[in-house]
């Protein structure tokens, strides 16, 4: 079956499910192919239309997912159709629950010290099926070869990267070509959700579209993070007035 995807301003969203997507990832896991996954929210989408060097990066993804309900928004308004939001922290939790089963080997990378030691603990109590390939803070030397190759010695079959925007597309994108294998993730601040340090929206906020305000009333001073979406929304209509002109 071909795989569908949607252009949002030059950015290839795949046309997927999350349910669907998850089922993806797994056969690649299966099939041992190495894989680059971009979960893409708004701020991302323009931060690609300034600096060409990260939009180069996500060139060399697999596949992009909707990670936030202002693409699927922008879809509709140009026209096009994406199923549901598709994002990290709840990737994540499907891929923590097949690997618990299938007895898969993750590697954690990102967050404080003491935020990834209490996501791994967790992750043992809840997911004993899971095999820890291994665990490195997102304090580390970028120039030094020994993590990549730490990571690519320990073979997992899954990498969960959590050094935020922009900075975890640069790390998957910069070392992807040395890998032979496994499903590598940028997932933002899932460690701090998942561990309990960052409480995420109720799940009613969540069906109503509305987990950016809750984010936003939680943590004020990310009020202007949020600018980029009136911003965003606006770019996608003048585009397509424009190439419809």
């Amino acid at each position: 079956m071909t795989t569908k995807f949607v252009h949002i301003l030059g950015v290839p969203f795949i046309d997927t499910t999350r349910k669907d997507f998850i089922k993806k990832l797994q056969g690649r896991i299966e099939k041992q192919e190495k894989t680059f996954v971009v979960t893409a929210n708004p701020e991302i989408v323009m931060h690609t239309l300034q600096d060409s060097e990260y939009k180069q990066i996500l060139t060399k993804a697999d596949y992009i997912t909707a990670d936030g309900i202002g693409i699927v928004k922008a879809a509709a308004i140009i026209g096009e159709s994406l199923p549901e939001r598709v994002s990290g922290y709840d990737m994540m939790m499907d891929l923590l629950e097949l690997a618990n089963e299938k007895r898969q080997r993750i590697f954690f990378l990102g967050a404080s010290e003491k935020v990834l030691g209490e996501t791994v603990r967790l992750v043992e109590e809840k997911y004993p099926g899971i095999q820890i390939a291994g665990h490195q803070n997102g304090f580390f030397d970028w120039s030094d070869p020994a993590l990549p190759q730490s990571i690519k010695d320990s073979q997992p079959d899954l990498v969960f990267v959590a050094l935020g925007f922009p900075r975890q597309e640069q790390w998957i994108g910069r070392h992807i070509d040395g890998f032979d294998k496994g499903v590598f993730i940028g997932i933002g601040g899932s460690f701090d959700v998942f561990s309990g340090n960052v409480k995420r929206a109720p799940e009613a906020w969540q069906k109503l579209n509305l987990e950016w305000f809750y984010r936003l009333v939680k943590q004020p001073s990310r009020w202007k993070r949020m600018l980029v979406l009136p911003k965003f929304a606006l770019v996608v209509v003048q585009r397509k007035v424009f190439s419809k002109g």
